[in-house]
């Protein structure tokens, strides 16, 4: 599976940092959209590698995730596109597979020197920032043109990121999972 080489900068204003990308000289590419994700396990109780069933308005994608360590380049990813959520949802049943989680964010998209920046709002934590490009260096240096040290970034994953906010989703996904 390709890497992803990604990394967050945690609780930033949405408002802020828009201005602060397209002051750099970035591109919005997106008005905040609502992404919705059904999220299965692979194997019960293995939450290194999951499935991700994801509509973000314009395009629906079929994702396996894994991840190796939280590093820049700690997870891997092969995703491909597909007609219909509701659709997939059902073959995956047919397979076998139960949504563990029902998921929504708002997600916010813009360009900055060739990496792909998200500003991620989720329920009950504060909003972050997703810096993906090319190399773990290309991630570290837009996070620089942004003001960013590397030891102000995360590669945690987002059940991570909730349980630094105290919220453990394992045991609370009904109540928080949607915006």
């Amino acid at each position: 599976m390709p890497a992803e080489f990604e990394a967050k900068v945690l609780d930033i204003d949405p408002a802020a940092m828009a201005d602060l990308i397209l002051s750099r000289g970035g591109s919005q590419v997106s008005l905040p959209t609502l992404q919705r994700r059904y999220v299965y396990d692979i194997v019960a109780g293995d939450e290194s590698k999951w499935i991700r069933l994801r509509d973000n308005g314009t395009k629906t994608t079929l994702a396996v995730k894994e991840i190796s360590h939280d590093g820049i380049d700690g997870t891997y990813e092969v995703e491909v596109t597909v007609d219909d959520l509701d659709a997939a949802n059902e073959l995956l049943g047919f397979l076998g597979f139960r949504p563990k989680s029902y998921q929504e964010n708002r997600r916010t998209s813009f360009t900055l020197e060739g990496a792909r920046l998200e500003i991620d709002e989720w329920p009950m934590i504060p909003p972050y920032l997703e810096i993906e490009a090319d190399s773990p260096e290309e991630v570290r240096r837009v996070a620089a043109l942004l003001g960013y040290a590397a030891s102000q970034l995360t590669s945690e994953n987002t059940t991570k990121v909730y349980k630094r906010y105290g919220v453990d989703l394992g045991a609370a996904w009904g109540q928080v999972s949607q915006v």
